[in-house]
């Protein structure tokens, strides 16, 4: 796609307030493929206006047209379904069979389970001697990360529409073109004008003046645990909603009974697609100690098999960021059985598919985030072990158990303290909530959980 050379605002691409730009990236041969605008706050102040402005009309349309507009959106992402991929691949680096089947694809699935959660949502209901309203929260600054670019904005644009909020969006300065081709489609969909703008520009100028907008009603943000706490902080002085979906280390649980060799086999996987950039990866592979050996052999087996597969990560300092992670494991006493620091391509922000045996739970790379294609094995001696160093992280986002029986997995994962926990494998479900305990966030995405998020009730009685 031919890249906006402004703001998306009040339903048109108007000139930005200044000057400056923010040069965007292949990942994959170190290429400047295209420039946007840098937004400072006074593109900020006019879509959140715009926003303001349109809130009322757009509040007060019936949900049954909302959802129209919503399955009109998802009809349009599905038309130019090559087209984003394609430009997923160009910013972020994906290969283009993932970017076809995860970053298109899954948004799409989003898009139109919103659609149908619009118009089929109670937003009104009677609790005995009362009527309750769901309303629209009001205008929601959305922040979005560059490691899902498009599913990431539909699962907080999607709901906001959908509850009949408006929409100022700040996307990550790495994949700001996916988001001007998702304000095209929602512009082709018939969304009217002012409900969904779009500022590009760097995070501590057009996200800090997007977070502190008196006029923005909710922030919705997904990124790293510390932005994230700057964010609340802003958000809790000004008595403002957040919704926060933050970092996560998530442990990979593999019981005794569980057949080991796809455990394992589905687990490398896991964390090597998108180059391990994904908040809710299994980086934490959690073995009993009789079958640690094999399950070691297996993993790094099966990481080597990734090593031409795998795309780069999104910039150099992200690159320099788990190279140092990697640095930091072998310094520390952890023995790498797969991959290392060394760069594999000599162009490109390439990490080659790395695994750690022998990693304690207290090493860094066993606490860290480190957002790249980078595994830990580590050993335990029994369940209350193994749920121990589960759940000894700050992180609480997603994880997974394996076992023979379901009923042994899901009595474990009962007690795990995280989110979400995949069953054997599992499958993903765009109705299930999903987000954080512990420093992983607050709220929902997904489904009708994540629905509630830009709502607010109202009570009234007779």
């Amino acid at each position: 796609m031919k890249a906006h050379d402004g703001m998306y605002i009040d339903g048109a691409w108007r000139p930005a307030a200044g000057r400056d730009a923010i040069e965007v990236v292949n990942p994959a041969d170190e290429q400047v493929i295209a420039t946007v605008p840098a937004g400072t706050a006074e593109d900020v102040d006019a879509a959140v206006r715009a926003a303001r402005a349109a809130l009322p009309g757009w509040a007060a349309t019936p949900p049954a047209e909302r959802a129209a507009r919503l399955t009109a959106l998802r009809d349009v992402l599905v038309a130019r379904k090559d087209e984003i991929a394609e430009t997923v691949t160009a910013e972020l680096g994906s290969p283009l069979a993932f970017s076809q089947a995860v970053h298109a694809g899954v948004p799409i699935a989003v898009a139109g389970s919103y659609a149908d959660l619009a118009a089929t949502y109670a937003f009104e209901e009677k609790v005995g001697n009362s009527t309750v309203h769901h309303e629209p929260v009001g205008v929601v600054g959305a922040i979005t990360p560059w490691n899902y670019p498009l599913h990431q904005i539909v699962a907080k644009a999607a709901p906001a529409l959908a509850a009949g909020c408006t929409i100022v969006l700040k996307p990550a300065e790495d994949t700001p073109l996916t988001a001007q081709l998702f304000a095209e489609a929602a512009h082709e969909a018939g969304i009217p004008a002012g409900v969904l703008n779009l500022v590009t520009g760097l995070g501590p100028v057009a996200g800090q003046a997007l977070a502190e907008h008196p006029d923005v009603d909710l922030v919705s943000f997904t990124g790293s645990t510390a932005v994230g706490r700057r964010i609340g902080a802003t958000a809790g002085a000004a008595v403002k909603r957040v919704a926060l979906e933050l970092g996560g280390k998530s442990a990979n649980v593999i019981l005794p009974s569980a057949d080991l060799a796809r455990a394992v086999n589905v687990g490398v996987a896991n964390v090597m697609s998108n180059s391990g950039q994904t908040c809710s990866a299994w980086t934490r592979m959690l073995v009993h100690r009789d079958q640690y050996d094999e399950a070691v052999e297996l993993a790094a087996t099966a990481a080597a098999k990734y090593g031409d597969r795998i795309g780069p990560v999104v910039n150099a300092k992200q690159r320099a960021r788990v190279r140092g992670y990697i640095e930091k494991g072998i310094a520390e006493g952890a023995r790498l059985v797969a991959g290392g620091p060394e760069a594999p391509c000599e162009k490109g922000y390439f990490v080659s598919p790395t695994v750690f045996a022998d990693v304690t739970p207290d090493m860094t790379v066993a606490q860290e985030e480190i957002f790249g294609p980078v595994l830990s094995i580590l050993r335990y001696d029994d369940e209350d072990d193994a749920l121990r160093i589960a759940n000894g992280t700050v992180y609480g986002l997603a994880g997974a158990v394996w076992a023979a029986d379901e009923t042994e997995a899901v009595a474990f994962a009962r007690r795990m303290d995280t989110g979400q926990v995949d069953i054997n494998g599992g499958r993903f479900n765009p109705l299930a909530p999903f987000g954080g305990y512990k420093q992983s966030g607050v709220g929902r995405e997904l489904g009708a959980h994540g629905l509630t998020e830009y709502l607010q009730t109202k009570s009234l009685q007779f």
